[in-house]
């Protein structure tokens, strides 16, 4: 039977997985699931069952073999299977994700971009940039079903309401704004400046902590 992964379980594999693949080659050959909540800062009962919904590898008191770990989630997570997305907001950040050549290790191929009055027809990497007209024909056409928005937050529902118009079934959103979706589609929300202030909270409290 089939095992039914929650949003939550499917937002947390891919930090196992990015975790995993930064070891060096000279890792111990296996890791257990304490050391791997350890070292991401999480519970030791929730990734070993976040684990065990994904591989069947797992061995008391030995753990997983690693690059059999690795394999088990980039299958679970399609990785070795390509995913063509399409993105909303073509300035430099939308720009920079286009021409971003690491993606493709992870199954994402972003094929074009689209934008409200696109500044040019096509970045320097040969991707193209539509007005944010012909989305739906694109999408259509080609039964896209992952958009990524990298529009400024006041624009960010209205472009996530025309990407659900089109047929689109997961938003990577990098709007730092919440989108309400119907309940079958899925946001992950890149909220860089809710990491900016974790990041910012921590330094405070370290110097405090120095100082005494």
């Amino acid at each position: 039977m089939e095992k039914k992964i929650s949003k939550f379980v499917l937002k947390r594999l891919p930090g196992y997985l990015a975790y995993l693949k930064s070891l060096p080659d000279t890792a111990p050959e296996h890791i257990s699931a304490t050391t791997l909540a350890n070292a991401l800062g999480m519970g030791q009962v929730q990734v070993r069952k976040d684990l065990a919904m994904v591989s069947d590898g797992g061995r008391p008191k030995v753990g997983y073999r690693r690059k059999e770990l690795i394999e088990d989630i980039e299958q679970f997570l399609g990785c070795d299977n390509t995913t063509d997305a399409v993105l909303i907001g073509a300035g430099k950040l939308g720009q920079a994700l286009m021409a971003y050549q690491g993606f493709s290790e992870y199954g994402l191929n972003i094929l074009a971009g689209f934008d409200i009055a696109p500044a040019m027809d096509m970045t320097e990497e040969g991707k193209p940039i539509y007005p944010v007209e012909q989305l739906e024909e694109y999408c259509r056409s080609r039964k896209i079903l992952m958009g990524i928005l990298t529009v400024p937050a006041e624009h960010a529902q209205s472009a996530c309401d025309l990407l659900i118009r089109c047929g689109i079934k997961a938003i990577w959103n990098f709007a730092p704004t919440h989108l309400e979706v119907p309940e079958h589609i899925l946001v992950q929300n890149q909220n860089m400046a809710t990491s900016l202030a974790v990041l910012s909270v921590h330094l405070q409290k370290q110097i405090k902590d120095e100082k005494g």
